[in-house]
């Protein structure tokens, strides 16, 4: 097989620097160009200064059309602008990290619609794909904790969710929240009940759990908060999310656990633990870990994710293994921090 033809807009970031991590020990990829307006010229390395060695690619301040998929890892909003701005040749594949295309209302890109790139979700629309909304990555951990409950219909009416994100979650420009001086042991809320990443997490849940988002003239991300109700934090570590739901459950600890082993059986990044888990355990890696816990009436998920692999950019190179026919797990075999 001809390798896949790689380009990226966008690739000075945190998420471009993680596409590139992987991408550059990919088997079968070539990265034909890696875009960055106010890096152009200059090496890879000089931004991403651990990829000294492994690469002499310099950034583009170009695109061109030689490539087989564009990964778009731009800032919320500005990815819709780039297409707007930009023809990309029609057998071009395009996936993009932003949330611009995630919602059912924001799908449609030159008469053709972005799926949701959530593999556990769409693995089989994803492998016929021309276009892929990579899902946010609170999204991620929050849905695959719910998924198996809403496949069996059995999310209730009230979900209670407390999940913390590293600073790489807030991207690569500083801000007041974002400054090591104030992160660094410390711990925030923000966004509570009212997270952008509801909207699709409601989405997701209904399209499994038919009914489950409430019909009424309210907003999406307000019809979601009826029912899910999310707390996000901001962590004192780089990278990772740890998040702690609860719902209440009339299934025993063990149906609870066959139910989640059944539904990820066939999903090679996504593992039930019947130990306790913490967040060191996917830390640099495409994997998430969840496990379950069964308090009297309540059902508690814990899940574990690497905000930027499985949150971001290594889920957007296995949803590309999917479109392309490779093994899900090519280039992705990455390995944990452990201690």
């Amino acid at each position: 097989m001809e390798k896949i033809k790689v380009g990226i807009v966008g690739s000075a970031g945190y998420t471009g620097g993680e596409l590139l991590r992987v991408l550059i020990y990919h088997p079968q990829v070539e990265i034909v160009f890696a875009q960055s307006a106010s890096n152009s010229g200059n090496k890879i390395y000089d931004v991403h200064n651990d990829l000294f060695g492994d690469t002499e690619l310099t950034f583009s301040s170009d695109i061109c059309d030689d490539i087989d998929v564009l990964f778009l890892c731009v800032g919320h909003g500005d990815a819709r602008k780039f297409l707007d701005a930009n023809i990309i040749a029609e057998h071009v594949r395009i996936i993009d990290l932003s949330q611009d295309y995630r919602l059912r209302a924001n799908t449609d890109y030159q008469h053709k619609q972005f799926v949701y790139g959530l593999p556990e979700l769409n693995r089989d629309l994803i492998k016929t794909a021309h276009y892929i909304a990579n899902p946010g990555c609170f999204a991620t951990n929050i849905q695959l904790a719910l998924l198996p409950l809403a496949g069996q219909g059995l999310l209730p009416d009230q979900i209670h969710i407390n999940a913390t994100t590293g600073s790489t979650g807030a991207g690569q420009k500083p801000g007041a929240t974002t400054h090591f001086s104030w992160r660094n042991n410390n711990l925030s809320a923000y966004k509570s009940f009212e997270h952008q990443h509801l909207q699709e997490i409601s989405e997701s849940l209904d399209q499994l759990q038919n009914g489950f988002l409430p019909l009424s003239d309210k907003t999406l991300l307000d019809r979601a908060a009826e029912k899910i109700n999310f707390v996000p934090q901001r962590g004192d570590f780089t990278r990772g999310i740890f998040s702690a739901i609860y719902v209440e459950s009339d299934l025993s600890e063990d149906e609870a656990y066959k139910l989640y082993e059944l539904y990820y059986a066939g999903h090679p990044f996504t593992h039930v633990s019947r130990a306790n888990v913490d967040l060191k355990q996917v830390v640099n890696t495409n994997k998430s870990i969840i496990h379950l816990e069964k308090h009297g009436n309540k059902l508690l998920i814990l899940n574990v994710t690497d905000n930027l692999l499985k949150g971001a950019s290594g889920q957007a190179v296995q949803n590309m293994n999917l479109m392309f026919g490779l093994d899900e797990r090519a280039g992705l075999q990455l390995k944990s921090v452990g201690f």
